[in-house]
């Protein structure tokens, strides 16, 4: 018999005086005056926008509101973000952290304002808030990217919309498509996400009505305002509510590819130019739909649907009835087969949808209709930040090797926010004042500690370097909001 020499060691660093907890019915409690706070993870946030100098974004693009309030524009809107970024969806929920020891400390104040204070702040706000809200997003995201090592040339925006049913008198509610609630009044947002690092683009609130074609190609004309400068090249994907001439007229102008679903149109196509290729077939032809100014590229799919009980016996009449069909016009250079596996992709976005409805985006705060789109985009801005804070551990913790040339490698840490939450938010600190300054400290029972502190290490060691948009000559903002 042959005899091994164990020489493992047991993972994780333990403690000399580990002593087993003995809990029961009749275990006593009671209370202490040490400040306690379970958002440790808000003093890595805190470290990542000073990195970020948000502050400094905030004040120069931020549009004041007309209501003054004592803690300024600047905290207002920080507490809304905190608090969505916590995991919270409504303004009342301000009451359970008003006397949070880490969020009091992160805003400067003893205790925190009243609920009332926020929500009268987010009455006073309108669409030009909103506005400068996506102005602040544009900048913060291309740093971000930069901190992150992450320089895309090419990207993939999906557009979607979705409903947000409503109860009650609030402005700009419809009765329209409402699959879930048939014939109760909605909203009907629409938003648009990056695919490579599954953030928000841009979008906005809107009222419950079918979207406009004019508004869609308004919105795509945008997209260069909030990308950073290093992408060169935009593939726009949607399904067939984005159609139609108005938006594919806008791609084509800004020189983007675009992948649209369709579904009103009869192509020319003849039963001799199908391929086979996997489980269906494709065709392409040029059409030119009625009322637009040219002719497209359109891709057809055709799978064979299994004949269904009785059908055998119909013969010949109905023939059609056996494939199902997917259509496409795009501007793609690639084979039919390609350009339909490349649009599958844009499934994701149902589920970064469900994401941020999750994280408060179909909240109502307010029956004002200009309040609730500013809410919108703060809603999407907590969200934002979220996706930012992990594109910036994840390139940290595992850097990418360094990629071909043209060829962008996509971004890691793009787990759901449940999950970072559970990681990076949720662990308890003690914050105590010593040597005129305040410090905090986390437990070295929690198994979570040596992570967290690698990224407050990685975030003060990366605060001392200089600014990477400072040293690249990079623009302050991609461009402006209309």
């Amino acid at each position: 018999m042959v005899k091994t020499n164990d020489r493992r060691k047991k993972k994780g660093k333990q403690s000399q005086n580990t002593r087993v907890a003995q809990l029961g019915p009749n275990t006593p409690w009671g209370v202490c005056s040490e400040r306690l706070s379970g958002f440790g993870g808000l003093l890595a946030l805190v470290k990542f926008i000073d990195l970020l100098k948000f502050e400094e974004v905030f004040e120069r693009h931020y549009v004041s509101p007309g209501r003054k309030t004592q803690l300024g524009c600047y905290r207002m809107v920080l507490g809304m973000l905190i608090l969505l970024f916590i995991g919270f969806q409504r303004l009342g929920h301000f009451t359970y952290i008003r006397e949070d020891s880490m969020i009091c400390g992160i805003l400067k104040v003893s205790r925190l304002p009243a609920v009332s204070t926020f929500w009268r702040y987010l009455r006073s706000l309108r669409i030009m808030q909103s506005q400068s809200l996506l102005r602040v997003m544009a900048v913060l995201r291309a740093r971000s990217w930069q901190w992150a090592g992450y320089q895309p040339e090419r990207v993939s925006v999906n557009l979607d919309t979705t409903v947000a049913t409503v109860y009650g008198e609030i402005e700009g509610s419809r009765k329209g498509y409402n699959p879930r609630h048939r014939g109760k009044k909605g909203l009907r947002p629409v938003l648009c996400f990056v695919q490579e690092t599954r953030e928000y683009l841009c979008g906005k609130q809107r009222r419950g009505q079918t979207l406009d074609r004019g508004e869609i190609a308004q919105m795509i004309r945008s997209f260069r305002r909030y990308l950073p400068p290093c992408v060169r090249q935009v593939r726009v994907r949607g399904d067939e509510e984005f159609v139609g001439w108005r938006s594919v007229e806008a791609c084509l102008k800004c020189g983007y590819e675009y992948t649209f679903a369709e579904s009103g149109c009869r192509l020319p196509w003849s039963e001799e130019g199908w391929y086979a290729w996997g489980e269906a077939e494709y065709q392409e032809c040029e059409y030119r739909p009625k009322g637009w100014k040219k002719a497209c590229r359109f891709v057809v799919m055709r799978k064979e649907l299994p004949p269904q009980k009785g059908e055998e016996l119909q013969g010949f009449l109905l023939e059609p009835l056996r494939y199902q069909y997917r259509m496409f016009v795009t501007n793609v250079k690639a084979r039919p087969h390609e350009v339909v596996r490349d649009y599958d992709q844009r499934a994701g976005v149902e589920n970064l949808i469900g994401e941020t409805q999750r994280e408060g985006m179909i909240a109502i705060p307010s029956k004002r209709f200009q309040s609730h789109h500013a809410y919108f985009q703060i809603v999407l801005f907590a969200y934002n930040l979220w996706r930012w804070f992990q594109l910036y551990i994840g390139a940290k913790e595992k850097p990418p090797k360094p990629p071909p040339k043209k060829i962008s490698k996509t971004p890691e840490g793009t787990q759901t926010l449940r999950v970072s939450r559970l990681k990076l938010l949720y662990l308890a600190v003690k914050l105590s004042f010593h040597n005129n300054r305040e410090n905090v400290y986390y437990s070295i029972h929690d198994s979570r500690t040596a992570e967290m502190q690698s990224v407050l290490n990685e975030l003060d060691r990366c605060r001392k370097l200089p600014s990477p948009w400072l040293s690249t000559g990079m623009r302050a903002l991609p461009g402006s909001v209309p």
